[in-house]
């Protein structure tokens, strides 16, 4: 009995269904271990790296996850698996479109991101693999057409606040940063003996906003001060 394996293509112009036919018999192992494979991932559950995506509806809200793996570690989504582990399977090419959408579409610049498609028990899985980004911000169009950065904290995709965007252009320049103990850096550690919020910072330093996120960008770059998040806000203190 023949074989048919259906592979999407991905493209950033199209996305095509591939069927190659083969009259070779089956290799049931293969099968098992790529059903072991899927499993083994799944039992992992959502962590930093990993997310679950029990159906695409809506390539802008993907796109947060492309854009929150390509700024942080890396990592891949589980396509047509439930946030119970419950592998339910991919229902339409539809879907298979929308993830494509969501990397090329709706992420600036555009992600990378490599597809790979399972067949296990009936049901098609995708996993699509992001790496980290060279260039980051990786930002993601949202619903209203805004753009926005987000990272990977745990299972959750995060808003990145300024300073991290500030801390990836400092990373990304051509020459190396110098800095100074100067008046601003000196009342910026005074005030970050405890953990602060931003605004705080802003508030207790009493200096402007914009050179207080540069300054921190770069002791966070020089390992002086360390950014932590808690209770859904980010805070800042000496390391």
């Amino acid at each position: 009995m023949a074989k048919v394996v259906i592979i999407f293509e991905m493209t950033k112009e199209k996305c095509t269904k591939l069927f190659l036919f083969s009259g070779k018999t089956v290799n049931f192992a293969l099968c098992m271990d790529d059903k072991r494979y899927l499993l083994s991932l799944i039992h992992e559950g959502e962590h930093q790296q990993q997310d679950f995506k029990y159906r695409v509806s809506d390539a802008c809200k993907l796109a947060k996850s492309v854009s929150a793996f390509a700024n942080t570690d890396g990592g891949r989504l589980l396509i047509g698996v439930r946030d119970d582990g419950h592998p339910s399977g991919v229902r339409s090419e539809e879907e298979i479109y929308m993830m494509h959408q969501a990397a090329y579409k709706y992420c600036r610049p555009e992600a990378s991101i490599k597809f790979d498609t399972y067949h296990v028990d009936g049901r098609t899985i995708v996993i699509a693999t992001v790496p980290p980004a060279v260039k980051r911000p990786v930002c993601a169009i949202n619903e209203d057409g805004r753009q926005r950065a987000y990272i990977r904290i745990a299972d959750e995709n995060i808003v990145a606040s300024p300073v991290h965007i500030a801390l990836w252009r400092e990373s990304q320049k051509a020459q190396g940063t110098m800095m100074t103990y100067t008046e601003p850096v000196r009342k910026l550690l005074d005030v970050m003996e405890s953990r602060h919020t931003l605004n705080q910072i802003v508030k207790l330093a009493r200096l402007p906003r914009h050179q207080v996120i540069t300054l921190l960008a770069r002791l966070i770059r020089f390992g002086v001060v360390r950014c932590a998040y808690e209770e859904q806000q980010f805070f800042f203190c000496q390391t």
